[in-house]
């Protein structure tokens, strides 16, 4: 596993799920409340699992060029952006709308 992640598995949880993790569902929020498209979250994605690799290197002297955790960490990084951008964006739709729209589950709404 660490050679698929480019460094041990307890760095690669701390720094890229916890650290990087809150920084990737702020920049979904981020994005979601000023009416950004959803698309944006790619790029944001890949630029924190790039700081990521990079601190890992840094810090703890893992792989730097390593395929498989980059990817891994800008799969993880996309995957919690987009969950908050739809939350962030499900909300704000019944919060700014209570006239049309309601909540269905954490991620939609639906017309009343």
């Amino acid at each position: 596993m660490s050679a698929l992640l480019g460094g041990t598995v307890s760095e690669f949880f701390g720094l890229t799920i916890v650290f990087f993790g809150f920084a990737a569902f702020l920049t979904g929020q981020a994005t979601a409340q000023s009416w950004r498209p959803t698309w944006q979250i790619i790029p944001a994605a890949l630029l924190l699992a790039v700081a990521d690799r990079f601190l890992l290197y840094a810090m703890f002297g893992a792989e730097l060029a390593s395929p498989g955790g980059f990817l891994i960490a800008a799969a993880i990084l996309a995957a919690v952006a987009g969950a908050a951008y739809y939350y962030t964006r499900a909300r704000k739709m019944v919060q700014q709308y209570p006239w049309l729209y309601e909540r269905r589950g954490p991620f939609g709404w639906r017309d009343k």
